[in-house]
């Protein structure tokens, strides 16, 4: 996809020229100044409207900020990067290749994910240049044209700006196939006297049958585009006398409801078509466009379509996006003034619905460009609707890492989608995660293991990899040493998410939370099969491989080691700084593994949840099935010692329908 200045194959410009300050032969300026005229078409905030006015400027980063302002300052640096970045993929005669492509959909869903403004910009200053080369009846290449049908005008329809859209379609269908696109306009034009009476007929009837009916409603003509006629065409082949579509017409009334009714009164009227009605009221396009189509033929067996809508619906169809977003302060807030006020929690769903809807677009653009390579790369959301590139197949960790490396070393668990999810699921595009995260911690070993599926990423692989060479740097100057060899005892292999406890530097100045009595700097840490929790009666068990695994004195797997091998049996005792009594250990959580069987309810995890958040813990594991309508829950938490988990028991079992909450 060429950068919109790049003036190859355009009649009446220098071949092969690389000048920054024309478009096509249109100067920057008034460039600028169009692109700014078409986003306050638009509704656009002033932050948006002042980037476009400059879109011309050529001061840096920080000049530019002093300027024009920070927010606006962004906007427009990130506009240029997504600009700089598709003039580097460009080939010799301006048109990218596969590659280059698939690079530049990759770039330009990052940058629109950003901020959703650089997307609005973006399309304008495309729908500007092809505007500029039909008043200016310049040609250009026909490869150039394809990619504005199969990227930018799929882009905008995407968000639901159908004003872009049809307008983009049409123009650079004419670039695309100049003979075809002025057959079917003549053909509009000949019919055109004819047509128009036909429309004045049409509106003067249902004006007349709505007033009598007490319906409130606004009835339009709606304009043809030739590209859809075209597609149409070619579709259904249909010749052109057979289109029923070429007249048509849009209804927009008050509220849903008036919408039915004036339905019921067109299908009154005139006779339906069968199998050409479509109820995108009832069931929304996915870019959120609503309305109801129908196909009528009159008495001398004329047919047409009529679109009816609401007004709300009409903004929504015309502006997509821009009809439910304004900026401002750096914040998504609704336009007061047409759409009333929205609560910041519907604002935020609706910017993870149009970050999605980027997503497919850029899956769709894909599909359109793609031959015989595919797409190696996902993209997944952060909470606040962040765009993440990920290799396929990546995991959680995977996402944790490329948000940032300090997230993944401390990452614990997930929500997928606001579910608990394994560590090691594979994500899929558009999918939202959170990760939950201890406040300090480390990877664990374990994720380098490729048959365990933790890690997939390069990335993430060399952050883990990085991290345990700086722990094996600092042992080799002076750390205690570790029992290593190799594990025997598959129950007594700590699990991914142990909290590994730090080995004891002296006596003196005890640094773990577990004191192994007699033996120092051993590397403890906290069994899985019954995570002990202060001030649980412990004891220590040597394994051969990973230090002293520490159990709850009742732990069944405990008491069979002990069986078996007595002599592998170590006193332990928590540590002092860990005493509940002396107001210590608040800085310090452990993993404790609950069990809860409940009678299953729609609301049942919601109020869950709220006894956990209530109470102040973290859930780093969740599973639940049911069976004939009983619920059983497998639940990890983190705690401080077992007074916190005596009160989220409590909590718990408060909960209406649950039967049994236990300690696993």
């Amino acid at each position: 996809m060429p950068s919109p200045d790049h003036p190859s194959n355009v009649t009446g410009v220098h071949q092969g020229s690389q000048r920054h300050d024309a478009w096509f032969g249109e100067s920057l300026e008034q460039h600028s100044h169009e692109v700014a005229v078409i986003l306050q078409d638009l509704h656009l905030d002033e932050a948006t409207l002042k980037a476009a006015e400059h879109l011309h400027s050529t001061l840096g980063k920080d000049a530019l900020i002093k300027q024009i302002g920070q927010d606006a300052g962004d906007l427009l640096i990130g506009y240029r990067g997504l600009r700089q970045a598709q003039a580097k993929l460009m080939k010799q005669d301006g048109v990218s290749n596969v590659t280059g492509q698939e690079e530049i959909l990759r770039k330009m869903l990052l940058a629109f994910g950003n901020d959703l403004r650089v997307v609005l910009i973006y399309l304008a200053s495309r729908l500007q240049t092809l505007r500029w080369i039909a008043k200016s009846r310049l040609s250009a290449s026909p490869a150039w044209a394809q990619e504005i049908l199969d990227i930018d005008a799929s882009l905008a329809n995407r968000l639901g700006i159908w004003q872009m859209k049809w307008e983009m379609e049409d123009l650079a269908f004419r670039v695309l196939t100049p003979t075809t696109y002025k057959e079917i306009a003549g053909l509009l034009d000949s019919k055109r006297v004819e047509r128009e009476q036909f429309i004045v007929d049409v509106i003067a009837r249902l004006n007349q049958e709505l007033g009598l009916a007490h319906i409130t409603a606004d009835v339009q003509g709606r304009p043809k585009h030739i590209y859809s006629i075209w597609k149409k065409m070619q579709g259904k082949s249909l010749e052109f006398a057979n289109l029923y579509d070429v007249r048509a017409f849009r209804i927009l009334v008050d509220d849903v409801k008036a919408c039915y009714a004036t339905l019921g009164l067109v299908h009154n009227l005139w006779q339906p078509v069968p199998r050409e009605f479509d109820d995108y009221i009832a069931r929304p396009k996915p870019n959120g466009y609503q309305s109801l189509h129908t196909v009528v033929i009159d008495e001398q067996g004329i047919a047409f379509e009529i679109q009816i809508r609401t007004q709300e619906m009409h903004r929504q169809a015309e502006y997509g996006l821009a009809a439910h977003w304004r900026y401002k302060e750096g914040d998504y807030s609704a336009d007061t003034k047409d759409l009333g006020t929205h609560s910041a929690e519907v604002a935020y769903e609706r910017q993870i619905a149009w970050t999605r809807q980027l997503i497919s677009w850029k899956e769709d653009a894909w599909e359109q460009l793609k031959h015989h390579e595919i797409d190696d790369h996902i993209y997944v959301l952060t909470p606040l609707g962040k765009v993440i590139s990920l290799e396929k197949g990546s995991s959680p960790i995977d996402f944790a890492y490329a948000v940032h490396t300090d997230l993944g070393h401390r990452c614990r668990g997930a929500r997928i989608d606001g579910a608990m999810a394994p560590l090691d699921t594979a994500l899929s595009n558009g999918q939202t995660v959170e990760i939950i995260s201890v406040k300090q911690g480390g990877p664990s070993r374990d994720w380098l293991h490729p048959e365990r599926g933790y890690l997939r990423s390069q990335r993430g692989r060399a952050r883990v990899r990085a991290w345990f060479n700086a722990l094996d740097d600092e042992a080799s100057q002076g750390s205690p040493k570790h029992i290593e060899s190799k594990t025997e005892k598959q129950t007594d292999k700590p699990p991914a998410d142990d909290i590994q406890i730090k080995p004891r530097q002296s006596k003196a100045n005890q640094s773990g939370d577990v004191l192994v009595v007699g033996v120092d700097s051993l590397l403890t840490q906290l069994a899985k099969c019954c995570r002990p929790v202060p001030p649980d009666p412990i004891a220590g068990f040597v394994t051969q491989g990973r230090g002293v695994s520490i159990h709850r004195r009742s732990c069944k797997t405990f008491k069979a080691l002990l069986e078996r091998a007595p002599e592998r049996v170590i006193q332990t005792a928590w540590s002092a700084k860990l005493d509940p009594e002396q107001g210590a250990g608040k800085d310090r959580v452990f993993p404790a593994d609950l069990a809860i069987t409940a009678l299953d309810r729609p609301e049942l995890m919601r109020e869950l949840f709220e006894i956990t958040s209530k109470i102040g813990v973290h859930v780093i594991d969740l599973k639940k099935s049911v069976r004939k309508g009983l619920a059983q829950i497998q639940m990890t938490i983190e705690i401080q010692n077992t007074e916190a988990l005596r009160l989220i028991q409590t909590g718990l079992e408060s909960l209406r329908g649950v039967t049994e909450v236990r300690r696993r």
